[in-house]
């Protein structure tokens, strides 16, 4: 009889069965599902679970995001989209992603985990270049649009990409737009471009032999010595510099690739990397409050 009634009034509230009170909210990022595919909206995403508590998603049909914020009385007005890596097949969501997204909130910055399309997954039917990046770009739109419920600044919203993800962030930051003015739809209107993106063991996609300019967003890179990804990443901050756009660059010696955030890790000196971003965004003016930084 008891659950009965708590599935009532589940059903009542909106609530799925699966969801508890502490769960953070999934926003879909498109509320008919993705443009194309709208059908496939109602799909599940399958959680495959891995060693140490970890899990990877894959079956990715209706991109969203998880909303993780800060307590009201931290909150800088920062908002960072953070996009997990897995080579386009799967998304390695805990330390490429809601690791991070709580380590930030403790610092007041807002964080959205991105879950977005998979190109190299078994019999995808996406490409990365078009819906990955479609979803990166609605993503950063979305968090534009429900800034004020969400307690961010519109002119504070960057992304974060973990090796495959960080492919999303680059190709994101190379095809900007300003939004439709005058769009029905109210997200449409938001302009994609981040004000900051973050380079984390990145794949080559949008990064190598790619153009830069002066307005690309201010980038900060990080890989390790011992990453294959070392070689274009220190390429590409050679080609902002020159373009004369702003980026930082550090680089971790005996560090290989998908480090991430692990809490039960921290005597590396590359586990220090999120104050080093967090040191980023204060000196790009992301983390002031009421007219004050940080």
């Amino acid at each position: 009889m008891r659950f009965r009634l708590l599935s009532l009034l589940m059903l009542i509230g909106g609530l799925p069965m699966s969801s508890r009170a502490d769960d953070p909210p999934v926003v879909p990022l498109w509320e008919k599902g993705a443009p194309g595919f709208e059908d496939r909206k109602d799909e599940k995403e399958t959680h495959n679970p891995k060693t140490g508590g970890e899990y990877t998603v894959t079956n990715i049909h209706n991109p969203t995001l998880t909303v993780f914020l800060p307590p009201k009385e931290k909150a800088t007005g920062a908002a960072v989209v953070i996009a997990p890596g897995g080579g386009h097949r799967e998304l390695w969501v805990m330390h490429e992603g809601e690791n991070v997204a709580k380590w930030l909130n403790e610092k007041g910055v807002a964080a959205f985990v991105l879950h977005y399309r998979l190109g190299r997954e078994k019999d995808s039917k996406y490409k990365i270049d078009v819906h990955a990046l479609q979803d990166g770009q609605r993503a950063v739109r979305l968090v534009r649009s429900r800034a004020k419920d969400w307690g961010v600044n519109p002119a504070r919203v960057g992304m974060m990409g973990f090796s495959a993800g960080g492919e999303v962030v680059a190709m994101v930051c190379s095809n900007p737009d300003k939004g439709k003015e005058g769009a029905d739809n109210p997200v449409d209107r938001e302009s994609c471009r981040p004000d900051f993106e973050a380079l984390v063991y990145s794949g080559p996609l949008g990064i190598a032999r790619e153009m830069v300019a002066k307005e690309t967003p201010p980038t900060f890179i990080l890989v390790g010595d011992d990453d294959n990804a070392a070689k274009w990443l220190v390429e590409h901050y050679q080609a902002l510099k020159k373009a004369g756009a702003s980026a930082e660059l550090h680089v971790y010696s005996k560090t290989p690739h998908g480090f991430g955030l692990r809490p039960n890790k921290s005597s590396r000196p590359v586990d220090s990397w999120p104050q080093r971003f967090l040191e980023f965004l204060d000196a790009q003016g992301m983390l002031k409050k009421d007219g004050v930084r940080l």
